[in-house]
């Protein structure tokens, strides 16, 4: 396990380090060493040279729509399969699960097509969709799993003291749904966040580019003169998913296990 974790640790680690040397001790010295002389100059000149605050704003627009719609349409589809049943109701959550199997290199030309004739082409909306799209399956089986714990005698009692179908979802089966929350939320938000290929599809303009692409366009404006500024620029973007896993992770895991958890 120790082995497993300096594996995945140290990547993260060496970058953050390697953002902190000078431009000189970097060039002169051994490149995976620790710094010499601690300096925060890469982070200045990378917000100064580079557009990192507008790829932070794009990449947390896309993200935060996308969650707000993955976690409300996966909710009310889980409800309404396993909760308030209906005829059929096995067969909808199997079709659902059908979509995890579908690779998203398939859709890229038609919703491309399909973008340009509508007006959709190089707007926030084109991201939005396929990521929506492609999470809902995933995210509508955890929703189901987690409802499956929940005994029916707390609907039952609810019923019996006058809740309605959209009462006993709202008053009752949200509540409880914080732990499984949390979990789609930053399941989907690290595909979301760190996806390249839908944004590189779909978005024309340097002024709507997400994390990944302003990366790539960073690297290879600055990357072959100022590779410190550029570890810079990726510590601060990988920064904000690392924070929130940390503060999370206990919701995280009780959410994957299906159970509530108190956040």
């Amino acid at each position: 396990m120790a082995a497993v974790l300096i594996v995945q640790v140290y990547p993260l680690f060496w970058i953050v380090t390697t953002s902190l040397k000078t431009q000189n001790s970097f060039a002169g010295s051994n490149a995976f060493s620790l710094p010499v002389h601690v300096t925060f100059q890469n982070y200045v000149r990378a917000f100064n040279d580079g557009d990192i605050p507008r790829f932070l704003f794009n990449s947390v627009v896309v993200t935060a729509a996308s969650d707000v719609l993955i976690v409300a349409l996966g909710m009310m589809a889980a409800f309404a399969i396993h909760v308030l049943g209906f005829r059929l109701s096995k067969l909808v959550l199997a079709m659902f699960l059908g979509g995890i199997v579908v690779p998203v290199q398939v859709v890229l030309v038609p919703l491309f097509i399909d973008y340009t004739h509508v007006g959709l082409l190089n707007s926030y909306e084109s991201l939005v969709l396929p990521y929506v799209g492609f999470a809902l399956p995933i995210s509508v089986y955890l929703f189901v799993s987690f409802y499956s714990y929940i005994p029916n005698d707390i609907y039952e009692a609810a019923s019996l003291d006058g809740c309605g179908p959209y009462r006993l979802f709202f008053r009752v089966t949200m509540p409880l749904s914080a732990a499984t929350i949390v979990t789609v939320v930053f399941i989907n938000s690290i595909f979301i966040w760190n996806d390249f290929i839908f944004a590189n599809t779909f978005l024309l303009t340097q002024n709507l580019h997400t994390i990944p692409l302003g990366l790539e366009s960073y690297l290879g404006e600055m990357g072959s003169t100022d590779w410190t500024a550029t570890f810079a620029a990726v510590s601060v973007t990988a920064t904000p998913l690392l924070l929130a896993f940390l503060a999370l992770n206990k919701a995280l895991v009780r959410g994957l296990e299906g159970r509530p958890a108190k956040l």
